[in-house]
């Protein structure tokens, strides 16, 4: 009796897939999908069948052939579009006896059929005949190497003797549907021989076939012999498909390009490769996908835009308001590019590698377009953020399922120039895992001595990088590896200030939200201050995309009121701000400056900006322990640990017990104590509040301050001034303490806001407390 089985069925089209046969499958479809899910769940066994009609989308019953193969999946892997690429190895010839159809997949009912033995004298004549029509085949052919033949011809199974010469031939549809119907062997055998004497009568016919085209054509065409030979052979065949037309078009796009030699002949071996493989060959839509990268790669395509100054300066203020230092520190390196041009026209100029860094929002990434506006150049995007793979920069090499190109290579395809100006985002968002180090990858992509040969794994082809226009862009310079920092130019973009937040609000912002919106122009106006105020009240950051935010929500609820009621014109006042974006989140009312025990305020850079950090420090009856709080860093704790040695050091100054630290406790808390703080500038900031709960002597509630602390009380410099300052300066703090190599940097504050803060530049922690106290 049969062996009766349910598994998962996966319908084949255009191929059959005999026992023993190792091969590669496509399965696009959901069921298929869903089919194979269900197989690698269980025991990784499927039903292969072939579907009698291609364009069914999921067959029944009927319209599936009554014989197919037990196969097991050996390996799966999930296609970027959703596909899957599966191998599978046939294990079993099966009849298929029923459909059962559910939710996700088809389960088939099969027999699965066993080859009876026969050691008959007639049946090993038929075996050594199809044995000896298939060597013959194979000398003609020259398709399957000596090894695979010997091993064939020492198999001792007559039935897997003749599926494993049917996997080797080149067969029509049908004709491999009917060797896997015949479940007799001495069938499959006669069936098997049949077509083999057929084949070696086409190859015999090939050659008078030769002979006939050799005729027409003039003497040295050889590569135009071939291709008029291949298609004689399938017309006579009647087998004809897309694969040498495809081969065609291939050609022609080689002779009317511009390619290198190398590039000229890599594609020609892939052509060649092309017409020699099986339609029904995994390999061939390789090759089609790599040939095709090759000639759409802009190896030769320059934009060979010339780079005139003044319209580059033109552009830059055109499209950014303020950014009076990075515009200049661009136009510099762009007026030595246009004098290279010059200099050496018709060469290549190596361009230089811009890195802009700032918090989010202040205009990066568009001032990288503005850029390739310029220069007239192309622009293309990469964003490096979370790319933890080397294989994203470099690709993948070929050998793999689903291999392609990095995403330099994949740019430079979509832009269509060799020359453009390409941004790489987030380069400080790079990590590194077991696939390798993507950083490290760029290193050879941004140094101006490699990139000329330039090797995507992939393309496997050097592609010169050096005509393209780097511009990075980073939120923090820290995160960037010292490497390949020194490759790059770094021009640094701060904060802006209210000033400039609503200049940038009113010229650029608001207009373009009012057409994003669809409101025609000069239906919504803005009385004076409504920007301003939703600055102050409704905004807390270092750049402008909260505004552009938020200036698009009240575009749209004034649109939904001009669409309910009709009315053609709005005027918004600020007192009417609350009824488009409801309550303000950080109210104009003045923060709470009374002097308090314990609380001093801090200031603090992130790569989002400059913020305040109010310090609490409270004293406990306890054994000399230090608490820290609020989720602080290794180095914010070293911080706390050497303020504290030096108030131990300066118990008698202090007027402290000397003994103080052996009975208290110190607890030192940094509120919103979820966030992660860390860095050595809130050192002054956390000896004041320590000193102030010990004394129980009041801190002005007025002034900020920012500084390292180091065991003699000295104040070393910081970074991140200019935003620090601005952050306090939009809490209402007009007193800053800072150290005193910091003085210079109190030029980067802009004028507006400098001139209302006063600024205490301090060399020591002793002069940091002869300022900070209310007077009595």
């Amino acid at each position: 009796m049969p062996e009766k089985r349910k598994i998962p069925l996966l319908p084949l089209r255009g191929m059959v897939v005999f026992p023993y046969m190792l091969i590669h499958l496509d399965a696009g479809r959901k069921r298929s999908a869903a089919a194979l899910e269900r197989a690698m769940a269980d025991d990784r066994q499927i039903f292969l069948c072939a579907q009698k009609d291609e364009a069914t989308e999921w067959p029944t019953r009927s319209e599936l052939y009554s014989v197919g193969t037990v196969a097991e999946v050996r390996q799966i892997l999930k296609m970027p579009d959703g596909a899957f690429r599966v191998l599978v190895e046939g294990k079993q010839r099966a009849k298929l006896t029923g459909i059962r159809k559910l939710a996700e997949y088809d389960s088939a009912t099969v027999e699965c059929c066993t080859d009876e033995i026969d050691n008959s004298m007639e049946m090993e004549a038929l075996t050594r005949s199809v044995v000896t029509k298939f060597e013959e085949w194979v000398k003609i052919t020259h398709r399957i190497p000596a090894e695979a033949l010997i091993s064939v011809a020492i198999l001792d199974d007559a039935g897997r003797l003749a599926d494993m010469i049917a996997a080797h031939l080149n067969l029509k549809m049908d004709d491999k549907q009917a060797l896997i119907d015949k479940i007799d062997v001495r069938e499959r055998l006669e069936e098997l021989y049949l077509l083999l004497d057929h084949e070696l009568e086409v190859l015999d016919l090939e050659r008078k076939i030769g002979g006939r085209v050799r005729k027409k054509i003039e003497k040295g065409q050889k590569e135009y012999y071939l291709r008029e030979k291949i298609k004689e052979i399938r017309k006579e065949l009647g087998d004809a498909d897309g694969k040498e037309a495809d081969a065609e078009e291939y050609r022609e796009r080689l002779a009317n390009g511009d390619y290198p030699d190398i590039v000229v002949e890599t594609v020609q071996k892939e052509i060649g490769r092309l017409s020699a493989a099986s339609r029904f060959s995994a390999e061939t839509s390789v090759i089609r996908t790599y040939i095709e990268w090759l000639l759409d790669l802009p190896w030769n395509i320059s934009t060979n835009a010339s780079i005139q100054i003044k319209k580059a300066a033109r552009v830059l203020d055109e499209d950014h308001y303020g950014l009076k230092k990075v515009k200049e520190r661009i136009l510099d390196h762009l007026a030595v590019q246009q004098l290279l041009q010059q200099e050496h026209e018709g060469e290549a100029v190596k361009a230089p590698i811009l890195c802009l860094v700032g918090p989010p929002g202040v205009g990066k990434t568009s001032l990288a377009s503005s850029v390739a506006r310029a220069m007239g150049r192309k622009f293309i995007r990469a964003s490096l953020g979370g790319i933890r793979d080397e294989a994203e920069i470099r690709g993948h090499r070929r050998t793999y399922v689903g291999a392609l190109p990095g995403r330099i290579i994949d740019g430079l395809r979509r832009v269509g120039t060799n020359d453009p100006v390409f941004l790489l985002d987030e380069v400080d968002k790079l990590g590194a895992d077991y696939h390798g180090d993507p950083s490290a990858a760029l290193l050879e992509v941004l140094d101006p001595a490699q990139n000329n040969t330039f090797t995507d794994h992939y393309i496997d082809l050097p592609f010169d990088l050096s005509k393209i226009f780097w511009i990075v862009t980073a939120n923090d310079l820290g995160g960037i590896p010292r490497a390949l920092r020194d490759r790059m130019e770094i021009i640094e973009l701060s904060s802006y200030t209210e000033q400039e937040k609503a200049a940038i609000g009113k010229k650029y912002l608001f207009p373009r939200q009012c057409k994003e919106n669809g409101i025609p122009a000069g239906s919504l106006t803005l009385a004076a201050g409504v920007i301003q105020r939703i600055i102050t009240e409704y905004t807390r950051e270092s750049g402008v995309r909260e505004l552009e935010r938020l200036l698009g929500k009240l575009c749209r609820k004034t649109a939904r009121r001009m669409v309910e009621k009709g009315i053609e014109n709005v005027h918004i006042r600020p007192s009417e701000l609350s009824e488009y974006l409801e309550r303000p989140k950080y109210p104009s009312t003045p923060p709470d400056k009374e002097p308090q025990v314990g609380l001093v305020t801090g200031m603090a850079w992130t790569e989002v900006g400059g913020t305040t950090l109010p310090t609490e420090a409270a004293v406990l009856k306890g054994n000399g322990r230090l608490i820290l709080t609020g989720k602080l860093g290794d180095v914010m704790q070293e911080s706390a640990k050497a303020a504290l040695s030096y108030i131990r050091s300066r118990v008698k100054v202090l007027n402290l017990p000397a003994n103080f630290y052996e009975k208290l406790d110190i607890h030192v808390h940094l509120p919103e104590g979820a966030v992660p703080k860390d860095g050595p500038s809130a050192g002054i900031t956390m000896a004041t509040a320590m000193i102030s709960a010990l004394t129980n002597k009041k801190v002005r509630g007025d002034i900020a301050m920012t500084g390292e602390i180091t065991l003699r009380g000295r104040v070393l410099p910081i970074g991140g001034l200019k935003e620090k300052v601005l952050a306090a300066y939009r809490e209402g703090i007009r007193t800053i303490i800072l150290p005193k190599k910091n003085e210079k940097d109190i030029e980067d504050i802009p004028d507006t806001v400098r001139k209302h803060i006063t600024f205490y530049p301090v060399e020591t922690m002793d002069e940091v407390l002869t300022h900070v106290w209310v007077s009595e």
